[in-house]
């Protein structure tokens, strides 16, 4: 098996574990809030955060991986960025209404793009962004319901886009620009942003709850859910960093956006919610535009390979001449089957003469 072969493999089961776990969380957490009351989310992703960190420990103890460190400022700076984006996310869910919460997803795909454009100067085809426009209109139309604007719930959502852009596009470029995996990248990254929202979670659980996270009442089957989310959260934050490994931020964000229609699909059919002929439709345009861009993107992959490979093959065989040349201006030559020569013997001038 070649070795782009073996790395089309290791996406596509990124993007499965993904798809998988992140849709199981959500039923998971959704029984744990709604059914049980236990509506901490900020600080309940920090013990998912403990929780893979002692597991990725526990690999790493079993030489599952090889731990290997780098720029500690720019481990540190990261992982704190996410756990702020988490807080902000949550904060914005808190001071807004559900459908602009909704929205606020849906502008970081815009702003990722914008982002990357401006500081990378990465270029997208217009067929991507019409299958991203297809893809959103899609999403607003399944999931955005109504849109109450006020001015605190504006500023947490801005900063809640910003923050979470820059932290999956530093995801991306960090593991490319130290060489590192998901799995190092995650478990050298994960004390910082777990111990972010140690300090942040209760708090802010407090001020959108008004109740206290330590004085609420842990039964035994709120500490089974409490457990399984946890596990589960393992693999959600494991293929989130393996997928905008191998993908891209914007790749990541149009995955985010099919759970999303996912899980409102697995709503109806499993918790019988309220479902319209609204939300059918905008999951078909969603799917629509996630498999224009899902096929455009292979496509022009294949095409950039192509060319690199076309541009490689001319560089390999100039090259390749020029080492020829050196070595016929050296001490030996090249005979017809590529065996260097003996120097030639040069005689005395009288022979010369002669």
């Amino acid at each position: 098996m070649s070795e782009n072969q073996k790395f089309q493999l290791g996406t596509i089961g990124a993007l499965t574990l993904s798809v998988v776990s992140s849709v199981s969380i959500v039923i998971c957490n959704k029984a744990l809030i709604t059914t049980l009351a236990f509506t901490f989310a900020t600080t309940l992703t920090s013990w998912h955060l403990l929780v893979t960190f002692c597991s990725l420990h526990v690999a790493l103890w079993m030489k599952l991986f090889e731990h290997k460190p780098f720029d500690a400022r720019a481990v540190m700076g990261f992982g704190i960025l996410n756990g702020i984006s988490i807080g902000l996310l949550n904060l914005s869910l808190g001071f807004n209404s559900v459908g602009f919460y909704q929205m606020t997803k849906l502008a970081i795909i815009p702003c990722t793009v914008l982002l990357e454009t401006l500081f990378f100067r990465k270029k997208f085809s217009r067929n991507i962004q019409l299958s991203l426009g297809i893809l959103l209109l899609g999403v607003g139309i399944a999931t955005v319901t109504d849109l109450q604007l006020n001015f605190l719930g504006s500023i947490l959502s801005l900063l809640a886009i910003v923050t979470t852009c820059i932290a999956q596009i530093m995801t991306n470029t960090i593991q490319k620009k130290f060489k590192v995996s998901s799995t190092q990248l995650l478990y050298q990254s994960c004390p910082y942003q777990a111990l972010t929202l140690f300090i942040i979670g209760p708090f802010l659980d407090g001020l959108l709850t008004n109740q206290n996270v330590f004085a609420f009442k842990y039964t035994p089957q709120v500490l089974f859910f409490i457990v399984l989310s946890c596990m589960i959260s393992v693999s959600v934050n494991f293929s989130t960093f393996m997928v905008i490994g191998k993908t891209s931020p914007v790749t990541y964000q149009v995955l985010g956006h099919l759970k999303t229609c996912l899980v409102l699909a697995f709503g109806y059919i499993l918790l019988r919610d309220p479902f319209s002929w609204r939300n059918i439709l905008g999951i078909l345009i969603a799917v629509v535009g996630m498999v224009l861009y899902s096929y455009c993107s292979v496509l022009e992959n294949q095409q950039q390979k192509a060319s690199e490979v076309s541009v490689q093959l001319p560089q390999a065989k100039e090259s390749e001449s020029d080492v020829l040349i050196s070595m016929d201006n050296g001490s030996g030559r090249l005979s017809d089957g590529g065996v260097p020569k003996s120097p030639p013997v040069w005689k005395s001038d009288k022979d010369l003469q002669a």
